[in-house]
């Protein structure tokens, strides 16, 4: 199923679609940060970056759908096995996994020609280090947009209903939490 028309599907089911809005903030944020890391002409940091934001943002939209680890670990044994059937067939190493940065890493492999691609283009002055930005953000965005449809896909095809969003006082006090 085309990715445009997997999330118009997701459209249809509200607790999906704000699960998509959600993590699609996160990603935003995530994204707008490895373009700045990105545009620093210090070799290597950007590449520390992304795998440390990735690491952090992948089991964040992983949350947003209820595809944890200890999410999955509440599910009854029959829901269990109908979401760990949907990872399969999605193929995805993100879902329901402990995320690790090597794990991150390998993953991102797919995006590996536009990292390098930003690591080449930090040795022209100025233009380069736009260019290594856009690059990183487009990276990042484009990451995150595949785990989102991966997410969707396999809630759409287990029949997981995506957690309620938080309250704001948790909100607040879970990114007081990550900002520090």
């Amino acid at each position: 199923m085309p990715a445009a028309s997997l999330l118009n599907k997701a459209s249809s089911d509200a607790a999906l679609e704000l699960a998509v809005k959600r993590s699609r903030q996160l990603l935003n944020r995530r994204a707008m940060v490895a373009a700045v890391a990105s545009a620093v002409p210090v070799p290597g940091l950007d590449w520390a970056v992304d795998a440390a934001l990735l690491s952090r943002l992948i089991p964040e939209i992983n949350a947003e759908f209820a595809l944890t680890p200890a999410q999955l670990d509440q599910l009854n044994p029959s829901k269990r096995e109908q979401v760990q059937k949907a990872v399969a067939m999605v193929g995805s190493v993100l879902i329901g996994k402990f995320i690790s940065r090597d794990l991150v890493i390998k993953a991102a492999s797919s995006v590996g020609v536009r990292l390098t691609s930003k690591q080449v283009a930090k040795f022209v002055p100025l233009a380069g280090q736009a260019i290594s930005a856009a690059i990183g953000y487009a990276a990042i965005r484009y990451f995150g947009e595949e785990h989102i449809r991966d997410c969707v896909r396999v809630a759409q095809t287990a029949g997981l209903l995506p957690p309620p969003p938080p309250s704001t006082a948790a909100r607040t006090r879970r990114q007081r939490v990550h900002a520090s």
